[in-house]
């Protein structure tokens, strides 16, 4: 694992006294210059209990520092041990939860145990050789099994019966083959409409590659990510859990479209970020430069059939890439943002308080007979929402989506998408 400097860590265990955590930095500092596994446990625990000592957004960044640090000595520890298994949760939950301080160093870490334990190596892809071999555990009885449900010619009568009422019986959103920079810029852009673009991600190796079950598994089976359980993130039992890919994908292979309540869903994650192997999948999309604005964030969207994202708006251009399965897309304009009651709480206000899937129009009136425009989201296309417009999605089939936000003003905000 790569070295880090004992004056860096020394002068950060001072700040972290200095903060009020002086248990914490004695039990550090005993980890990193003995690697000391007990020592690392205890400053791990430490570290873990302060970040969940109250709302996540309170949370010191010295303290999501201090985990970083702990999560770097105890998978140190358990890669001794020859537990690299172990080694790679640990690391993902820095990715995840840590600060910015030490994170080179857990990515470092990250690529060199993958490489190492054979992770990282050796699967046949469209590509030729992707770096990363098949991981010892594997699916129980999903060796042929794909996210990919094909379905040809018209949508199956069940899945127009689970879309909200109305649905692709108005205007539907209009699709340009592979626009050009400039036609995309005049037609959509500038004037801020919805567009379907196909044509545009045939190229991707994450066309070929996403759909196969055990690659998925080969590149990052072992790795930790964070899963919504749940109807929707506005349920009251909705909640988050921390699981293997391989153990998510397990779960979303066996869910029921009826059992809303425990359906998994990998949203909005970073996942790209934290596995560099699927980023060579795909391509950044050449219309996140118009405007001449930061691309924001590259998101994962990875579930089963029936997984939703209730109705609100993001402060950022967005391209929703859709690469395996298929989408119910359903926009309003911001100009009926008043009709559509938006919460009035500031974590929630881009979120509206109507349920599309049972409208109550006694408690919501204005609403009735709001005009919008729907699509169904195919494999191989991206779909442009721009800033602030209203969106529903809901999956149709298994599906593995890819969102592009960026911006055009430095001082865009940053509020939750789904």
């Amino acid at each position: 694992m790569p070295p880090v400097a004992d004056s860096q860590v020394l002068q950060f265990l001072n700040q972290v006294r200095n903060e009020g955590g002086v248990v914490y930095a004695g039990l550090a500092e005993k980890a990193w210059r003995g690697a000391d596994e007990e020592a690392a446990e205890a400053a791990y625990e430490l570290a873990w209990e302060e970040l969940h000592a109250g709302p996540w957004q309170n949370v010191p960044l010295v303290w999501r520092d201090a985990f970083s640090l702990s999560c770097l000595s105890l998978a140190s520890c358990h890669y001794r041990a020859n537990r690299p298994i172990e080694a790679l949760k640990v690391l993902d939950l820095g990715v995840i939860m840590g600060g910015p301080r030490f994170r080179k160093e857990i990515d470092s870490s990250l690529h060199s145990i993958s490489f190492a334990t054979g992770t990282a190596k050796g699967f046949e892809t469209s590509n030729g050789v992707h770096q990363g071999s098949r991981p010892q555990v594997a699916l129980p009885n999903v060796q042929d099994v794909q996210l990919r449900k094909k379905i040809e010619g018209r949508l199956l009568h069940e899945e127009l019966n689970a879309l909200p009422a109305g649905s692709l019986r108005g205007i539907l959103v209009e699709q340009r083959s592979c626009p050009s920079l400039e036609n995309f810029l005049r037609e959509y852009f500038l004037p801020g409409v919805p567009a379907i673009l196909t044509d545009s991600i045939n190229h991707w190796p994450a066309m070929k590659n996403w759909s196969n079950i055990a690659y998925l598994q080969s590149v990052a089976g072992h790795r930790t990510v964070p899963v919504e359980v749940g109807e929707h993130y506005l349920a009251t039992d909705w909640k988050q859990e921390l699981m293997t890919l391989s153990q998510f994908l397990e779960r979303s292979l066996s869910h029921s479209h009826a059992q809303a309540t425990t359906r998994p869903y990998l949203a909005q994650h970073p996942l790209f970020e934290q596995i560099p192997e699927l980023k060579a999948d795909i391509v950044i999309p050449d219309y996140c430069s118009i405007g001449g604005g930061d691309l924001q964030s590259i998101n994962a969207w990875l579930g089963p059939a029936g997984t939703i994202t209730p109705l609100h708006h993001d402060p950022h251009h967005n391209l929703l890439a859709q690469v395996v399965g298929r989408k119910y897309v359903r926009l309003y304009t911001p100009e009926d943002s008043p009709r559509l009651y938006p919460y009035t709480e500031k974590m929630l206000c881009n979120s509206s308080q109507v349920d599309l899937t049972n409208v109550d129009l006694l408690k919501f009136p204005n609403f009735e007979n709001l005009k919008f425009v729907d699509c169904i989201l195919e494999e191989g296309q991206m779909l442009y929402i721009p800033p602030k417009w209203w969106h529903y999605v809901q999956s149709l089939t298994p599906s593995f989506s890819v969102s592009f936000w960026w911006s055009t003003q430095p001082d865009d905000d940053d509020s939750d998408s789904s």
